[in-house]
């Protein structure tokens, strides 16, 4: 077993690698054969292969590229304009205006695509031209885009609540139900900060807007059935016992697939462009996740996790302190790494630390996301915030961090929120199961 100061050598050389603009897998590849071939012989290395084959047939990580599809085809579908015409429809009259739409919209499309980039560039793109030319703040569009979007890696189905199933062994069906209520709180919380800014700004959003009449945005409610259809089927198939997560979002895409057919969207121009894109996406979240798991294989033949959780509790620390250390070292982590980075690539060491002090696995699982979503608006490396600015092609990407920046404070407040009242993310998978 070797000494917790290789350990933390070989981890701290992994976050440098990574950012001195390694690829993830690359940099994490790298460790674990120099771990391997160093502490283990060369047997070790050669058994990267197993772990390929183990990791591109493991039966949750299948759902990855159905949920990639899944959000692909909505998106291509023309759904998310009509949502979001819908949502403005009932949501014009708070203080802040179609703002909220903004938040709303992006809370119904992360419960269907499960990401956050995704639906940063497709509320963005819709959004940022129907209010150009209302006399809204324009720090506060772009900050509501970006920060509405990071809930795609929280509200279920979340990729990256699958990625963290898979490598510890959780219950994705647990954690799923666990991102339930934080989501929503977390948006209602997005909302509060939009309704200060709009009754501080009170000029904000003056433009006439043009409200159509009762029957119209009645007959317009429809708009909003594709995305609670999918994720009824999603959730519903899940926890009445039809399907396992990968079974209920194989059941999603057939659903999405006949909504697209109903609306005459469906293609094979735009089946290609679907498919296209998501062996992309796919292809670039495996090969993290299968050096994820090489290393995770490597750290658990040397005796990593277990000299980790025996130098945490030598060290007698408590759950709230290294909840506490945890939360600066991922809000440091978050300015230089993005989301899938910091997930996958800290779960084989910090993870064994965790349960050491008695941390609950879903509870961790949950904060984890939201210490990610916290970096996808964290300058200067924030995914979000280059979309946003991509999609806006013009300006400084600096009034989209200004804009940002009220919610990056409430998510802190958040997190602290979720750690004081854990049942937020533990009753309801507790309920269920």
């Amino acid at each position: 077993m070797i000494d917790v100061s290789i350990a933390a050598a070989g981890f701290c050389l992994l976050i440098l690698m990574m950012a001195l603009g390694f690829h993830v897998a690359v940099a994490m590849f790298a460790i674990s054969i120099a771990g391997a071939v160093g502490y283990l012989g060369v047997p070790a290395a050669l058994e990267y292969g197993t772990q390929l084959w183990g990791a591109g047939n493991n039966f949750v990580l299948t759902a990855i590229p159905l949920f990639v599809l899944l959000g692909e085809i909505l998106v291509r579908g023309g759904f998310t304009d009509k949502m979001y015409r819908s949502l403005a429809d009932w949501l014009y009259w708070l203080p802040g205006g179609l703002l909220h739409t903004n938040i709303v919209a992006s809370g119904m499309l992360a419960a269907v695509s499960g990401s956050s980039v995704a639906t940063a560039a497709t509320i963005g793109t819709i959004a940022i031209p129907a209010l150009e030319h209302r006399k809204y703040d324009q720090r506060m569009v772009l900050g509501s885009i970006a920060a509405g979007a990071t809930l795609g890696i929280l509200i279920p189905p979340s990729i990256n609540l699958i990625l963290y199933g898979a490598m510890t062994g959780n219950s994705v069906g647990k954690l799923y139900l666990a991102g339930i209520i934080p989501g929503i709180l977390l948006a209602l919380l997005f909302m509060g900060v939009i309704v200060v800014w709009g009754l501080r700004s009170p000029g904000m959003g003056s433009e006439a807007e043009t409200v159509d009449p009762l029957g119209v945005r009645l007959r317009r409610l429809k708009d909003l059935l594709p995305p609670v259809v999918i994720f009824t089927l999603v959730m519903g198939s899940i926890y009445l016992g039809w399907a396992t997560p990968t079974e209920s979002a194989a059941l999603a895409v057939v659903g999405a697939f006949a909504l697209t057919a109903l609306a005459g969207r469906l293609s094979f121009k735009m089946l290609h462009e679907c498919f296209e894109r998501t062996i992309l996406i796919t292809a670039m979240i495996l090969l993290i996740t299968s050096a994820a798991f090489y290393l995770t294989f490597v750290l658990g033949l040397m005796g990593v996790p277990e000299i980790m959780a025996d130098f945490v509790t030598r060290l007698n620390a408590s759950p709230s302190s290294l909840i506490l250390a945890l939360t600066i070292f991922y809000l440091i982590l978050g300015c230089f790494f993005d989301a899938l980075a910091m997930i996958v690539g800290t779960i084989p060491i910090v993870y064994p630390m965790t349960m050491a002090v008695g941390i609950d696995p879903i509870w961790f699982g949950i904060f984890l996301v939201l210490m990610a979503e916290l970096a996808l608006i964290t300058p200067p490396m924030g995914m979000n915030l280059y979309v946003v600015q991509g999609v806006r092609k013009e300006g400084s990407i600096s009034t989209v961090i200004v804009g940002t920046l009220p919610f990056l404070v409430v998510m802190l407040l958040f997190i602290v929120l979720v750690f004081a009242f854990p049942l937020l993310v533990t009753w309801l998978p507790e309920v269920a199961f």
